[in-house]
């Protein structure tokens, strides 16, 4: 079993990570008996949801699964319909409420949009787990605007120690992003190349598309004080908010800044030889100076 599920995550590592989705369903199809540990070791996307009693939406992965039904956290009911679901007990349910109503004060402030979910359940050993899920897409206006999407996966274990708790957070965040070059006309042309190209089916880049995507994931252990459970939910914010914003930094300077030295270094901006004949006459008025 071990072997068959160690292949799968080493080829899921392998595989482009714009069409996890893709691959995951492959995977399973071909070996439908690992579909549970698969899906629970490879990060997917979040899917979003309608809450079909509130109408608000929700984000959907593995920890609201069970079988094939999603439990939203508006209304703690699972869609499609499953009598015995697995729901959490009634304090943690008023904990995962407030959880809910406060992360999406968090998504409104840093995200300005999006989705967020908190999903929380109880432990064997007597603490608690849960999940902070928050998503942004990008969705273009017109087919050569850029698109892309953020999923932040927070995944969280409590114990409680007197008036103090141990957190251990583990995040993983998702990000893909496709920038397209081309007017109004390109695409018209490119559209009426396609319709008469059978081999070049939809879904394929198109002239002047770059894509960029990949994950991260980060993992920290704090402990903090508790005076009631509400401050469960300040510790976990805190914990979360700071290393979301490391993350984000990290995406930034050293993984853009990269991609940016490396198109840099492969062709330049300026013209070269009109560096060079600077760079020469600068070596020529310093030997001057130096006389």
């Amino acid at each position: 079993m071990a072997d068959v599920v160690d292949s799968m995550l080493d080829l899921m590592r392998r595989l482009p990570p714009t069409r996890t989705e893709e691959n995951v369903s492959a995977l399973i199809r071909l070996a439908p008996d690992y579909a549970d540990d698969l899906l629970g070791s490879v990060d997917q996307p979040l899917q979003v949801k309608t809450d079909r009693a509130t109408g608000r939406d929700y984000l959907a992965c593995d920890y609201n699964r069970d079988g094939d039904s999603y439990r939203s956290p508006w209304s703690n009911e699972y869609d499609p319909p499953l009598e015995d679901g697995t729901v959490p007990t009634s304090k943690l349910r008023k904990l995962e409420i407030a959880a809910n109503e406060a992360f999406d004060t968090y998504r409104e402030m840093y995200y300005e949009g999006g989705i967020s979910s908190v999903y929380l359940w109880d432990l064997e050993d007597g603490g608690f787990a849960g999940v902070v899920l928050l998503k942004k897409s990008m969705t273009p206006a017109t087919p050569y605007e850029p698109s892309g999407s953020w999923d932040s996966i927070h995944v969280f274990e409590t114990a409680e120690r007197g008036r103090q708790a141990h957190y251990k957070l583990t995040s993983t965040i998702m990000l893909q992003l496709v920038t397209r070059g081309g007017t109004d006309e390109s695409v018209a042309v490119e559209k009426s190349e396609t319709k008469g190209d059978s081999k070049n089916p939809e879904g394929w880049k198109r002239d002047g598309e770059m894509s960029l995507s990949g994950s991260m994931t980060r993992q920290i252990e704090e402990d903090g004080p508790i005076h009631d459970s509400s401050s469960h939910i300040t510790n976990i914010g805190k914990m979360i908010e700071d290393l979301e914003n490391k993350m984000r930094n990290t995406l930034q300077e050293v993984y853009f800044g990269k991609t940016r030295d490396i198109v840099y270094d492969l062709r330049s901006v300026d013209n070269l030889e009109k560096a060079r004949r600077q760079r020469d006459l600068q070596k020529e008025l310093a030997g001057f100076i130096k006389r």
